[in-house]
């Protein structure tokens, strides 16, 4: 989606402990302790003030991430193909140095408002506030240090469900220009159904604007392996949000029924990917997710990708009214991510789950506002399988 414009220019869990034990029974024993069922913890090094980092590793059914705790960022996602045979299916690095050097966001919790805000600027009950301004004349993904480069407090959590990391902090007051005390949880389960879900609450003292969403980078065959212009994907929406020439909405909802931006039937990223206008071109489109039902807490189909070559599927579900999908158009080969690999142009897709971008500035969209006595909560899930 949305990199800020110096990323662009570079180009804007969880340590892995398998422990299912095999049983001839027909319903396997429940376990109870932390351990054996699926989740181990280890150092991940340090920041440069001294603050060490962790990093958890979370396994159920031949499904494995590793989460750390600095910036919420899902580092590794290790996925079973049609033959069984597994590969991780998410950009990023072997070490805390390669995240702390400056990256795209790869895996990590953006906010306090993910993607962007016009002019870094928004009014809320009388009052502009100012934010800071990091992707040309906008703010993007909450400023200069938003949730994504901040170290979390985590909690290791035994759920019916699967393993679960459950992610906290208290985002002070004016912290990037956005008002009052922030109170914000982010829990990762690892799901007995082979999905990765990720449920967000907050809540505040004072009348605040939220918008939170991860941004891992997927590429279903594998980080290691190419492009990702062969994976098909489906999109449940029907218009997107149109925008100006710096990614800004203008309030129109434009239909997306036989443009490129069309993934109403399922098609090959990289079908009409050369008609998209702009440069690098590609696709960085927030969509309006069809079935959305503001105030429900059921995830509803949002997005199905397959990569035909290892079968590998990943279905999108949330309770949000968009989606943005962003065909890494500016990875330019100058990082170089896990292994060594370089990851250059259309390497992954991002599918955000999100309220629409600069929401607080459209009275008309869906609001981000969030007041004192309400508790924002989002849910998001991943789910993969193979066919």
């Amino acid at each position: 989606m949305n990199r800020p414009r110096w990323f662009h220019g570079l180009l804007s869990a969880i340590c892995l402990g398998i422990t299912a034990a095999p049983t001839a029974s027909a319903a396997p024993p429940r376990v109870e302790s932390i351990e054996e069922r699926g989740m181990t913890k280890m150092p991940f090094g340090k920041l440069p003030d001294g603050t060490p980092v962790e990093i958890f590793t979370l396994t159920n059914g031949g499904v494995t991430a590793k989460i750390t705790n600095y910036g919420g960022i899902v580092t590794e996602l290790h996925v079973p193909d049609k033959a069984g045979k597994t590969a991780d299916v998410v950009l990023g690095f072997d070490t805390l140095e390669g995240y702390l050097a400056g990256h795209p966001y790869f895996g990590a919790i953006t906010g306090r408002y993910a993607n962007r805000i016009a002019g870094g600027k928004f009014t809320l009950e009388g009052k502009t506030y100012s934010l800071a301004v990091n992707n040309g004349p906008n703010s993007l993904h909450g400023g200069l240090k938003g949730f994504d480069k901040q170290v979390w407090k985590a909690e290791e959590l035994k759920t019916p469900d699967g393993p679960a990391l459950k992610l906290s902090r208290t985002s002070p007051d004016g912290e990037e220009g956005y008002p009052g005390n922030l109170a914000v949880t982010v829990t990762y389960t690892l799901t007995n159904a082979g999905a990765l879900k990720i449920d967000y609450t907050a809540t505040t003292d004072k009348p605040t604007v939220l918008n939170l969403t991860n941004h891992s980078y997927f590429n279903l065959a594998g980080a290691a392996a190419g492009k990702i212009l062969d994976h098909e994907i489906m999109i449940s929406a029907d218009k997107v949000t149109a925008v100006d020439d710096n990614l800004i909405p203008t309030g129109v909802l434009a239909d997306v029924a036989g443009t490129p931006l069309d993934f109403g039937k399922s098609t090959a990223i990289g079908a009409r990917i050369a008609q998209i206008p702009g440069e690098p071109g590609g696709y960085d489109h927030n969509y309006v997710i069809r079935d959305y039902k503001p105030g429900s807490k059921t995830p509803v189909l949002t997005a199905r990708v397959k990569d035909p070559k290892s079968g590998r599927v990943m279905k999108v579900l949330t309770t949000e009214p968009g989606v943005q999908l962003y065909t890494a158009n500016f990875l330019d080969g100058t990082l170089k991510g896990k292994g060594g690999v370089v990851y250059d142009k259309n390497r992954a897709f991002c599918l955000e789950t999100q309220h629409w971008p600069d929401s607080p500035n459209h009275a008309s969209f869906p609001s981000t506002k969030l007041n004192p006595g309400d508790t924002y909560t989002q849910t998001t899930i991943y789910e993969f399988s193979a066919e």
